[in-house]
């Protein structure tokens, strides 16, 4: 680093960065200091991980259910998507569905979707929630009713382990969980309302508005990781003794009873430790966003070594950073893990 000039040090962090940054979840102006601007991008790159894993896991287990369905057409189309998926480049994918994006039509000829939901080349626009004076309360209230819902299991668990009845216990568990929200809404008011986006002009203004460059790196995270997480679901699931399936067939489930409260709870055993891996390759996975631009935390990290002639720096931080968001997200998946391992007395 000597021969070549550099130095290392993390004093540019204070300095004014000089660049705007398109999208930010917070206040960021060009004034702004190097170590805002990094801050910015690892917010971005946290909300689209986080968006990401959710949509990808209910994706995934729908592919991994449809992947054993015994209707031919859904099978066949499930595997079709997850071949496909799996093996092209997710680089390739994002690339070809930003340039999708960016073909459709104008703001005033928007695709219209159910749920006051438009698309164009401007991105995706949807109503925005909007908390309003009785959210607080009415939080509280849900809260509440998940405490209660939480104890009456456990001690519909403990008396059932010792015998005893206890279908009262989870019946009142149940209704707090339900009546008190319901209840707390119709009293309180509304909590949250919708905010609709609304044409004006050549654009929309209002709602919750989604660049093209978020919306194809999300939807390339998604349907790129939820090929693999289908067939994570789908070995789950196919571990499953069988004698589980016929037992609970024999006492009158139906078929999605089964699935749901026989077969499911067993499979996660199996299914949670590759899930993790899966969650932490998309969280890794987005640094791809730099080829579309989206001002994710590597892509914003490239603008700064460049000016601030402190690649090694700033490479060590972001590696950093990953490895905090690598390790955090291990770090959940296991204590899930360990709560839905078999525990042998």
């Amino acid at each position: 680093m000597t021969r070549s000039q550099l130095s290392f040090g993390l004093d540019f962090l204070d300095s004014v960065a000089g660049f705007e940054i398109a999208e930010s979840p917070i206040a960021y102006r060009a004034t702004d200091t190097y170590g805002r601007a990094l801050l910015v991008g690892l917010l971005n790159t946290l909300m689209v991980s986080f968006v990401g894993i959710v949509l990808a896991t209910l994706l995934g287990i729908v592919v991994g259910v449809a992947r054993l369905s015994g209707n031919w057409l859904v099978n066949r189309v499930s595997a079709g998507y997850v071949e496909v998926m799996r093996n092209t480049p997710l680089l390739v994918q994002l690339v070809l569905i930003y340039a999708v994006l960016l073909q459709l039509p104008r703001a005033i000829d928007s695709i219209v979707l159910p749920g006051t939901i438009y698309l164009n080349q401007r991105g995706l626009f949807l109503p925005e929630p909007v908390l309003e004076s009785a959210a607080g309360s009415w939080l509280a209230l849900v809260a509440l009713g998940v405490a209660i819902a939480i104890g009456a299991r456990r001690t519909a668990t403990r008396r059932t382990a010792a015998g005893r009845p206890a279908r009262g216990i989870s019946f009142v568990g149940l209704t707090a969980l339900v009546a008190l929200p319901v209840v707390g809404w119709a009293v309180l008011g509304t909590p949250i309302s919708l905010e609709p986006p609304v044409l004006v002009g050549f654009n929309f203004v209002g709602g919750l508005a989604l660049s093209p460059e978020f919306t194809a790196l999300l939807v390339g995270l998604v349907i790129y990781t939820a090929a693999f997480i289908g067939e994570v679901v789908r070995g789950g699931i196919q571990a499953v003794r069988r004698g589980q399936v016929e037992a609970a067939l024999a006492l009158g489930l139906t078929p999605g009873q089964t699935l749901r409260l026989v077969v499911f709870p067993q499979a996660l055993r199996i299914i949670v430790p590759p899930l993790t891996s899966q969650y932490l390759n998309l969280a890794k996975n987005s640094s791809l966003a730099v080829v579309i631009g989206y001002p994710e935390l590597f892509n914003i990290s490239r603008t700064a070594a460049s000016q601030t002639g402190q690649p090694v720096a700033v490479i060590v931080i972001v590696m950093g950073a990953y490895l905090t968001i690598s390790l955090g997200t291990s770090l959940l998946m296991n204590i899930y893990n360990r709560h839905v391992q078999v525990r042998e007395v």
